[in-house]
């Protein structure tokens, strides 16, 4: 169990900081939610600033003495990023490692030359998923928006027909698995098992991209039938003749296909090994399954990886010691707002919970016919449609339902974790900037991006909940 989640059950024994009445309380949640909405939507306020007003909102509407509600946020902001902080920050560094190194460029011209004809929408679902496993969704569009620009001019594909796979690849390894931060948080707040979910959320992302990808393309083709922008692809080929591009751009210098592949999975195939010896085994004290407790664990795994790549991805491509210490702070850059919006959404379930709203949906809930899971997801779905962002509608979502986990087994406390992640994709539209980035990159208007972008991340929220279910019926 994580030390959040422990600290999370510690908090549910023990009296709330307010004995507000079950009313009283879900009028303090609608508040502090609608605070939030509020002002990321109308006030275009950070969402860390938001989070941290709603989670002040809540606890004053809910009658908690103010300097009470500072310290459940507070701890919450704490536990939370020590839970998770250091994992987003070695997947920011294993992600600019592989863009950097030319790895990631290494994997996509390996696959697409040997592919081609109706087996190349199939490939680029292949090429999103490989890449998104380590890299956040914007990097991943920022690194594959190239490749999908190409492809579709020099292969005369509709755009649709290339572009839908791969914004569904690495849309689908955003929301459901980790080391993304939503999935982490989800599974920190829930504690879940990390293992478990990751085996999961693979086994649910399978079908979703499958549908969500190449089958709907098909249609998307059809129904928005545009060509790769030409300003694009200018400034494309204009770059790729900048003699001050990375070294990676040398495709002698680029690492090789199996280590960069290799580098990637690594982390993958601990968590998944430290999962299997644990059902196998499971036996605490056993020698072999502590081993792989710690090699298996999140944090060894991603350091490992961080490590191997300096020699599988950074070395082949020329990058001596001097440039590593610099590549790693320019990963860390980027995901500060990352980290406080993960941060203040923790701060906001801790409040949560500490106010007596856990316990209080865990007790109307029992009278409620609507399965935990899908009330998870619907609770993720309406606030991605309020405020347009995944990772808050996962941080909140978990806060709410986290106590429904409580008596759940590891699987379905997995599952969990999922439905809210399948929650937080569904139905991205004008207060998402994932929207904004699709419509520029691809050149297309408001109503274009609705029919496509908006439908595919819609596609993805229904088939992954749907599967979620499924599978507890199953396990």
């Amino acid at each position: 169990m994580t030390r959040l989640s422990v600290e999370m059950l510690a908090a549910d024994t023990v009296e709330p900081i307010t004995s507000a009445g079950h009313a009283q309380l879900g009028i303090a949640v609608l508040a502090g939610i609608a605070v939030i909405v509020l002002l990321i939507t109308k006030f275009k306020l950070h969402a860390f600033l938001s989070l941290t007003l709603g989670s002040l909102a809540l606890g004053a509407i809910a009658g908690a003495p103010l300097d009470k509600v500072i310290a459940s946020f507070t701890t919450g902001l704490g536990t939370t990023v020590a839970g998770v902080g250091v994992l987003i920050a070695l997947g920011a560094i294993l992600g600019k490692m592989l863009a950097d190194s030319g790895g990631a460029d290494q994997i996509v011209d390996t696959i697409l030359a040997r592919t081609g004809g109706r087996s190349m929408p199939w490939a680029m679902v292949l090429i999103a998923s490989v890449i998104g496993l380590p890299l956040f969704f914007e990097v991943g569009v920022v690194l594959l928006i190239p490749v999908v620009l190409m492809v579709a001019k020099r292969g005369n594909y509709s755009l649709m027909r290339i572009g839908i796979p791969a914004l569904a690849g690495l849309s689908v390894m955003h929301g459901l698995v980790p080391p993304h931060p939503g999935p982490l948080v989800a599974i920190d707040a829930i504690g879940a098992d990390l293992g478990v979910t990751l085996a999961l959320g693979v086994l649910v992302a399978i079908p979703t991209v499958i549908i969500a990808g190449p089958v709907f393309s098909r249609y998307a083709a059809r129904w928005v039938d545009v060509p790769a922008p030409e300003r694009m692809l200018a400034a494309i080929e204009g770059s790729a003749q900048d003699p001050t591009q990375r070294v990676a751009k040398d495709s002698e210098k680029r690492p090789a296909f199996g280590a960069t592949l290799a580098t990637i999975l690594l982390p993958v195939v601990l968590m998944l090994s430290k999962a299997l010896v644990d059902i196998v085994i499971d036996d605490p004290e056993n020698t072999v399954q502590r081993v792989f407790d710690v090699i298996g664990s999140p944090l060894i795994a991603l350091l490992a990886s961080v490590l191997v790549g300096i020699f599988t991805l950074l070395r082949p491509a020329g990058f001596g010691k001097e440039r590593i210490s610099p590549l790693v702070e320019k990963s860390l850059a980027p995901i500060a707002g990352i980290l406080l919006i993960v941060g203040a959404g923790g701060g906001f379930k801790q409040t949560l919970i500490d106010t007596g709203v856990g316990r209080m949906i865990l007790e109307v809930s029992e009278d409620w016919s609507i399965p935990a899971l899908l009330l998870a997801w619907l609770i993720a779905v309406a606030i991605r449609l309020a405020t347009g962002s995944a990772t808050v509608a996962t941080v909140s979502a978990a806060g709410l339902v986290a106590p429904l986990a409580a008596d759940m087994s590891t699987t379905h406390a997995a599952l969990l974790v999922l439905a809210i992640g399948a929650g937080s994709l569904f139905f991205s539209h004008v207060n998402d900037a994932g929207f904004w980035l699709v419509k520029e990159y691809f050149g297309l208007d408001v109503g274009q991006t609705i029919k496509t972008w908006s439908v595919m991340e819609t596609i993805i929220s229904v088939v992954a909940g749907g599967v979620v279910l499924l599978l507890s019926l199953i396990i």
